[in-house]
């Protein structure tokens, strides 16, 4: 596969889902709410309202839907955004990114029973709506930022989180527990290895409790990974603006696909998904509606695989020849 289309996203992932393609996982950032204008047509985040906003992500992520295998997943990264009734307007820029500070921007619009300055609830609006419209719900990750986008505010705190949402398209779907473990903590490996464990009765649970009293158990070298993520933000400095982390898409490649599965991103930027996805033995498949990130997408891919793997160039998915 190893494809990268460039257009309106919706449009080609249409004319994949009539041509049979499948993804296994979708892990993506789509432009935020009001955040910049690409100056391009038919471009998502300009809508005038945040409800308008949700309606065109839930359209898009039908999209998604479509292309994806039957016990597939969405990883889906999105931030939050400050209401603003006059002041700022979207920033401009032919390569403006989705960059990681945007939650701390403003949305310039008139919203119903949104005040000024006031945040919007995007991310838990967009989680909602997606349920609504079918997808399944799992968890709601947090992507904690240890160096994140300074901000001149004096009445609240300076925002170092967004969200990282776990939908999929089935009830039943396709996750690998283990090959995302974390290792566990030094209180842990000492705890589990007293020599009187076995002889331990536990303490006592809640009245009404029947399983027995607690014990304790688990691996004495991985547990099971837990739902906030602590990654730093990193800049390009070939693109000039801060990417989607290698380290935030690794877990969700590793957790949501086999090696040999396509990884999905409608919005594939400068490239990283693609390029995470290769170095994990995975395909990629991808829309981008900016052609200026072409160049810096083929940069990405050629140094995430040695020059000698024969890696596919991209181009038209259904290109004759």
């Amino acid at each position: 596969m190893n494809k990268i289309e460039f257009g309106d996203c919706r449009e080609t992932m249409r004319r994949w889902a009539g041509h049979g393609v499948r993804a296994q996982t979708c892990v993506t950032s789509p432009p935020y709410f009001g955040l910049r204008d690409y100056g391009h047509d038919g471009q998502l985040g300009l809508e005038q309202t945040p409800e308008e906003y949700v309606a065109a992500m839930v359209e898009l992520f039908r999209c998604v839907r479509d292309v994806l295998a039957d016990d597939g997943t969405l990883w889906l990264n999105i931030g939050d955004s400050y209401a603003s009734a006059g002041g700022q307007s979207a920033q401009a820029g032919q390569m403006a990114d989705r960059a990681h500070g945007k939650a701390a921007r403003s949305a310039r619009f008139s919203g119903d029973g949104i005040k000024n300055k006031e945040l919007i609830g995007i991310p838990w609006m967009l989680a909602f709506a997606l349920r609504a419209d079918g997808w399944y719900l799992w968890q709601d990750i947090i992507w904690s930022k240890p160096n994140p986008m300074p901000e001149s505010v004096r009445d609240r705190c300076t925002k170092a989180h967004e969200y990282l949402f776990l939908l999929s398209k089935s009830e039943r779907y396709y996750y690998d527990a283990e090959a995302v473990m974390e290792p566990v903590a030094a209180s842990t490996v000492e705890r589990l290895g007293q020599p009187t464990l076995h002889q331990q009765e536990g303490s006592a649970r809640v009245p009404g409790k029947t399983n027995g009293n607690m014990k304790a158990v688990g691996r004495p070298d991985k547990r099971n990974r837990r739902s906030v993520w602590t990654i730093a933000t990193r800049p390009d400095k070939g693109a000039h603006f801060a990417t989607f982390p290698p380290a935030l898409i690794e877990p969700c490649i590793l957790a949501g696909s086999r090696p040999g599965d396509i990884v999905l991103d409608p919005f594939m930027g400068s490239g990283t998904t693609a390029a995470v996805a290769l170095q994990h033995g995975r395909q990629y498949l991808g829309c981008e509606l900016n052609r200026e990130y072409g160049p810096l997408q083929q940069e990405r891919i050629a140094k995430a695989v040695p020059a000698n793997d024969n890696l596919p160039k991209t181009g038209d998915l259904f290109a004759s020849g």
